[in-house]
């Protein structure tokens, strides 16, 4: 069962259909919209500030998504994808977002709709990335504008973690 823990007389709130691995971790002040999913190993940690997560968000496994205390709350839209091992932090993702594997986004930084962050890219504090291009390199930096086909996988990636976490209905 998930580790989901209150931190300062503060509960997480998970929304409807969402999925939470074995053994992830969600404490403290986080507010998680319906038909997410966290994975196995990953951890939301909301004891130091707020975290908001939209519908249709995937923390995938081994990501960590924190806050900076009194300072940076984390917040993501909809359709945010997370990948295996990325680290949030402070920051604010909108609608429509994916963060690579292994890809670092520090506090202060926002992330525009329709973004996609390349596998390991990170994106520096305070940093402004423009919606509608993929960004990749340490640090990140604009590569390319999203075409119609690199689009498609916001949508794409958010349905179908919402079907894989509905393999795991009938196993618990």
């Amino acid at each position: 069962m998930a580790l989901i823990r209150k931190v300062k007389g503060i509960e997480p709130q998970i929304g409807e259909n969402t999925f939470l691995a074995e053994n992830c971790t969600v404490v403290g002040d986080v507010t998680m919209g319906k038909d997410c999913s966290v994975w196995f190993s990953a951890v939301v940690r909301g004891d130091v500030n707020k975290i908001t997560i939209g519908d249709k968000c995937n923390i995938q496994d081994g990501a960590v998504i924190h806050a900076t205390y009194k300072t940076s709350a984390t917040t993501l839209g909809n359709n945010v994808s997370v990948g295996h091992n990325a680290l949030v932090h402070g920051c604010t993702i909108h609608d429509n977002v994916l963060v690579g594997m292994g890809a670092i986004v520090m506090d202060d930084a926002v992330v525009e709709e329709n973004v996609l962050i390349a596998a390991g890219a990170v994106v520096l504090q305070n940093s402004r990335l423009e919606s509608g291009y993929l960004y990749g390199g340490i640090p990140a930096k604009k590569i390319k504008p999203l075409d119609d086909k690199l689009k498609a996988v916001f949508e794409r990636t958010a349905n179908n973690y919402v079907m894989y976490s509905s393999w795991f209905e009938d196993e618990e």
